[in-house]
């Protein structure tokens, strides 16, 4: 069998993906600078976030879609332009309704770019080659985050938080440039598109994330009660937004839940952790990024690896040994003592998460678009995206609502990398490559 290359594809969706996933971490480590910048209020402030991540998820299910009915190319070129834009105005905003406004744009643009980026990878590549570009992709996907927190803190110490925006968009024309010119026209599909189930889902979804960011119940029943809704029409339509067909395969169907719950670990853990290193280590905001550093470091050996362990352990075993590793990082953070310092209290659980991470993100991201058929590699993956951009929101509301202090914060993130392993023993094939 001759080996296929990644030309062209590979590298642009990951710098695409890599973009989006920065722009959502960047704000932990300098919405203090933003806030003073833009004399914002706290609830202005915590709207320069919420702004970005309600547009982001809840627009993920209509442009997954898209992107199989209207072509990767074109959409994911609609994404690129809006991103880059947003980005741009937001770095020399100066005032609050731009800069809110502007992220929620951005967000709408994250949404289109997220789901296409893996979805081109699906329609690029075949069998050992799909399955590396795949771990590169999920490896993108936590060192994205971490690097964030990195890229945010220096960019605001040494420059201005508006670095952190404006840098999107020369690489953003770059990428727009070799879309147009080195990445082909996928097939497009006449088909109708559910407009109205399309509401539907954004205000569900929005609503849910709104709901659980903000902690109102209200407003989290009723994004429900939407969602229910819409999953009714989609169950009654010629054709859906969101074929439940995809919910029929049972590794697709884990590693949905897996991701939500990875996501309602881990953005707490980013949450939480940069405040810590600021508030009681002392830390700059460009020291509290680098803090993260072991973790990312581990995370790129492990995905430079992953390929070969993969194919000889099977992507299912390899996503349920991620997730125990989680645990064992999360125990020990956990029983640590903060008061120890940083080299002391997370210098090691650093280093375990970040293999956990690594082990975890590719082989959830290869199982939720396990077997979907090449017309529903979008919105599969539009579906794996929303897990990411709700669980987040979920978990950070839940633990900021029933606990306070840093070792009982953890223990709840243990508690559900507990239950997401379980997830995996019981629902994704280990064998499964």
């Amino acid at each position: 069998m001759t080996k296929q290359k990644f030309g062209i594809v590979l590298p642009v969706t990951l710098l695409a993906y890599f973009l989006i996933l920065m722009d959502n971490s960047i704000i932990f480590t300098s919405s203090v600078e933003i806030g003073q910048s833009l004399h914002l209020s706290a609830i202005s402030l915590s709207w320069v976030s919420s702004a970005y991540t309600l547009t982001f998820g809840g627009f993920l299910l209509l442009s997954g879609r898209l992107s199989d009915l209207l072509g990767r190319k074109r959409i994911f070129l609609i994404g690129l332009t809006i991103f880059g834009l947003s980005s741009l105005v937001i770095g020399v905003a100066q005032n609050s309704a731009t800069m809110i406004g502007m992220r929620a744009l951005q967000g709408i643009g994250s949404s289109i770019i997220a789901p296409t980026t893996l979805a081109l990878i699906m329609d690029a590549y075949k069998d050992e080659t799909r399955q590396k570009a795949i771990s590169y992709y999920g490896a993108t996907a936590g060192i994205g985050s971490s690097i964030g927190l990195l890229i945010g803190g220096g960019l605001t110490s040494l420059i201005s938080w508006r670095a952190g925006f404006l840098i999107n968009v020369p690489f953003t024309l770059v990428l727009i440039i070799l879309t147009a010119k080195y990445i082909d026209d996928s097939v497009t599909k006449p088909e109708k598109i559910d407009y109205l189930g399309s509401l539907y889902s954004i205000l569900g979804l929005g609503s849910i994330i709104y709901g659980f960011t903000e902690q109102n119940w209200w407003i989290i029943l009723i994004g429900v009660l939407l969602m229910g809704v819409f999953i009714r029409r989609e169950n009654h339509i010629d054709y859906p937004l969101l074929p439940l067909s995809l919910f029929k395969n049972r590794v697709r169907s884990g590693a949905y839940a897996t991701r939500l719950l990875f996501m309602m670990t881990m953005l707490p853990f980013w949450y939480f952790l940069p405040q810590m290193f600021q508030s009681q280590y002392g830390f700059s905001a460009f020291e509290a990024g680098l803090a993260f550093l072991p973790m990312t470091l581990v995370n790129f050996v492990v995905a430079l690896w992953l390929p070969n362990l993969t194919r000889r352990f099977g992507n299912g075993r390899i996503l349920l040994a991620g997730e125990l590793v989680l645990v064992v990082g999360l125990l020990i953070l956990a029983f640590s003592n903060p008061a120890a310092g940083y080299w002391r209290t997370v210098l090691i659980p650093m280093l375990i998460l970040g293999l956990g991470q690594g082990l975890t993100l590719a082989p959830v991201t290869s199982a939720g678009v396990h077997e979907a058929p090449d017309a529903m590699a979008g919105i599969a993956s539009g579906v794996t995206n929303s897990m990411h951009q709700i669980g987040g929101p979920i978990g950070l509301s839940i633990i900021v609502s029933m606990t306070s202090g840093f070792q009982n914060e953890v223990w709840f993130m243990v508690g559900f990398t507990v239950v997401a392993a379980i997830i995996v023993a019981i629902f994704v094939d280990g064998r499964q490559s």
